[in-house]
């Protein structure tokens, strides 16, 4: 019996499975998510959780579809968009993914440092530069295939939200049925929360990541190809993005479901129902819920912040290196990809540098929230449109079902932008 591993593969066992996807979903609960988990359980309760059960399947299809235009045709979302559309609206789309990419950043940093302070006193903007600079110092001098086991570990910090909410005496029954059967309302609070956690959850640096992390680990992998040209691959392969996709993405809606239910539990049973951010969640916890909830909220914190800028500056990265046909890989040293690094160093530097100025990281916040949700109309209708073209999949194009479920999500999101300006000013 032959017992050797099927080319190509690269990975066996079922956490082996695991990479791009959950890293993907994971980088999803950043600060900033967080701050917006928090205030959607602080002001509505338990009532909001439907939000998390709505994105999980959307999110598992579009991520699903972006890993595989990453695998099948072997090359990035940006390098797929500069070949197959015109490039004023690839270099709009990138850039505004830059900007958006890099605020994010800067609130991410910021939320980090206030963490620290939060823990041990001190100045937070130094925390924050401290945070920004190692960060940094991962992504450019450790390789890929090392680089992606630090990210894999530091998945491990959300578990900090789940423990936090099981040491709370939770009325399950209730939170259940409010998830179940919401009261829905078209008041323009809870309109613009819901349209906050589904531009939080499903952004566009998250499907440049994903595709790119399918690249990388194809280049890994001296077996493998891209499926398209070798197509007795793509079964086990196939199955693997499912199968990390599901995951990374149930494990993402899981602990933002579990912030919700800590700060609904603590801070929205008490009448605290206004949060700004996530540093302020925490300090908020700590005189309801103890000491020991406010330590690991905030411990959440600074490890989410660790694993998500370096997603952020990532996928930008990526996007702008495929964009201008650049050398791009996290494998590669510094020397042989300068471009690609020099737009992670830039986007990190400038994001660390907005947190000692007086720009309000919280309005950055909602600005950056706002580019996300508008050009991840646009990116998903193209994504789509890729994953759809036999010039791009080959023989491997999307399913019937996965189409469907794509483009629901890119219906659901236009929707949510035009409910976000449609209830701005209000």
């Amino acid at each position: 019996m032959n017992m050797t591993k099927p080319q190509g593969t690269g990975k066996s066992g079922w956490l082996g499975k695991l990479g791009p996807g959950l890293i993907t979903g994971a980088a999803d609960d950043d600060p900033s998510g967080i701050a917006t988990y928090s205030q959607a359980g602080a002001q509505f309760g338990y009532g909001m959780l439907w939000t998390v059960l709505l994105t999980y399947p959307l999110m598992v299809g579009i991520q699903a579809i972006s890993a595989r235009i990453g695998r099948v045709s072997g090359h990035g979302l940006a390098t797929n968009i500069r070949r197959h559309f015109p490039k004023p609206l690839l270099y709009l789309l990138v850039g505004l993914l830059l900007v958006a990419n890099t605020i994010n950043i800067a609130a991410d940093i910021a939320a980090m440092g206030q963490a620290v302070t939060l823990l041990a006193g001190g100045p937070a903007h130094w925390y924050a530069a401290a945070a920004g600079l190692l960060s940094l110092v991962l992504q450019v001098t450790l390789p890929y295939s090392r680089y992606v086991k630090v990210l894999k570990w530091l998945t491990l910090a959300l578990l900090a939200y789940v423990v936090t909410a099981l040491t709370l005496k939770l009325p399950w029954l209730k939170l259940l049925h409010e998830a179940l059967l919401p009261k829905l309302s078209w008041n323009a609070a809870y309109i613009t929360t819901v349209v906050a956690v589904f531009g939080t959850t499903i952004s566009p640096y998250l499907f440049f990541w994903q595709a790119s992390q399918e690249v990388e680990d194809l280049h890994a992998d001296p077996k493998a190809r891209a499926l398209k040209h070798a197509q007795a691959q793509a079964p086990q392969n196939l199955q693997r993005i499912k199968i990390d996709t599901v995951v990374g993405m149930g494990f993402s809606n899981l602990v933002a479901a579990f912030i919700m239910l800590t700060t609904a539990a603590t801070l929205g049973a008490h009448g605290i129902t206004q949060i700004a951010s996530s540093a302020q969640a925490a300090s908020a916890l700590r005189p309801i819920a103890g000491d020991f909830a406010f330590a690991l909220f905030s411990m959440g914190i600074i490890g989410t912040g660790l694993l998500a800028v370096p997603v952020l500056a990532g996928s930008a990265a990526y996007a702008i290196a495929g964009a201008m046909h650049w050398k791009n890989s996290l494998e590669l040293q510094y020397s042989g990809a300068p471009r690609f690094y020099a737009i992670i160093i830039g986007s990190t530097v400038i994001g660390t540098a907005l947190c000692f100025t007086d720009i309000d990281p919280i309005r950055a916040l909602y600005w950056s929230a706002v580019l996300n949700g508008v050009i991840s109309v646009p990116i998903m209708v193209v994504v789509m449109l890729l994953a759809a073209r036999p010039a791009v999949m080959g023989r491997l194009v999307i399913s019937r079902r996965l189409s469907v479920l794509g483009w629901l999500c890119t219906g659901v999101m236009a929707a949510a932008v035009l409910a976000m300006f449609a209830t701005m000013g209000k």
